[in-house]
Formats: C-alpha cells, sequence, structure tokens
C-alpha cells in the first residue's frame, strides 16, 4: 500500500471514530431525554455517579448561557483550523490527531444540539464532589485535550532549532 493510500486510510478511520463520538453522545441524549423527566435522576453508581436530564444553554458551569451562536461559529472555526492544520502538516503524529479526532466528535455531538435546540443535554452528575452535570461529548473533548496536552509537553519530538537567538 503507498504512503498515499495508508494517509487517506488513516484519515479516513479517524472521521470514522469522530463519528462514532456524535452517534453515542446523541444516542446517550435521545434515551435520556425519552427515559427521564426534565431534572430527574436515575442512580448508576450509588455514591458515585447518577444520571441527571438537564438542559445547558452555555458551556460549561453555565459560561457563556444564550451564547449559541458564538459556540456554533466556535465548533466551525476549530474545524476549519484542524483541516488546514492537518493539510500543512501541523498535526501530523498518531497522538495528535487521534486527540483532535475525540475533541472534533464532541464538539460536532453539542453543535447539533446547540443548532437544533439551542441548549445541550446533559446528564452525567457526579455526586462525590461538585462539579457541572456533563455528556459524553464533554468526555470526549475533555480527555482529548487533556491528552493533547499532556502528549505536547512530555512525548512531542522538540523541534531543534539553530539559531541561538531562539532559546
Amino acid at each position: 500500500m503507498n504512503a498515499m493510500t495508508k494517509q487517506k486510510r488513516q484519515y479516513f478511520i479517524l472521521i470514522l471514530f469522530a463519528l462514532l463520538i456524535v452517534g453515542l453522545d446523541q444516542l446517550t441524549k435521545a434515551l435520556v431525554v425519552r427515559a427521564i423527566p426534565y431534572g430527574g435522576q436515575v442512580p448508576v453508581l450509588p455514591g458515585l455517579v447518577h444520571l441527571t436530564y438537564v438542559r445547558n444553554a452555555g458551556a460549561a458551569f453555565s459560561m457563556l448561557s444564550g451564547a449559541r451562536w458564538l459556540f456554533l461559529a466556535l465548533v466551525a472555526v476549530f474545524l476549519i483550523a484542524l483541516v488546514v492544520m492537518v493539510r500543512k502538516g501541523l498535526l501530523s503524529a498518531q497522538a495528535e490527531l487521534w486527540c483532535m479526532a475525540a475533541i472534533a466528535g464532541g464538539a460536532v455531538g453539542n453543535a447539533i444540539d446547540r443548532a437544533l435546540s439551542g441548549t445541550v443535554v446533559d446528564m452525567i452528575e457526579v455526586e462525590f464532589v461538585r462539579f457541572a452535570v456533563f455528556n459524553v461529548a464533554d468526555c470526549f473533548i475533555t480527555c482529548g485535550a487533556i491528552a493533547f496536552v499532556i502528549y505536547i509537553i512530555f512525548f512531542s519530538p522538540k523541534k531543534e532549532s539553530g539559531d541561538a537567538k531562539d532559546l
């Protein structure tokens, strides 16, 4: 298999991964909306996690509540920037690409909610600490971003510069 075909196959798999995240996110949201009354709770792991059906018009902890179009614009800009960075080779390591696919899948999952209703369905609530209610998309965005930062700090190859003034 030549390098271009292998690369296209790799991108196809990453896109499928992102779409799987979108599907999983939308499925869990639909199940929660169907099975739990708004504001209702269902125990999952007592003392640890329960499902609580809420809607969020903002970001984490309802920050920027009501900024629907800002969030949709940010997702569009992120996706365009991601495609440009991949095409220019600025993101090429496997770890970087998988992290970005996770973030993109989560971002699109939440963007679908925002586009259709102006709010995002959240349902996962931890009981052992005071924290925002979140959803599957949020999990992938957060884990993808944390993994990306860890990769960049600890594992990405350092670029050598021959120019002393860059120090």
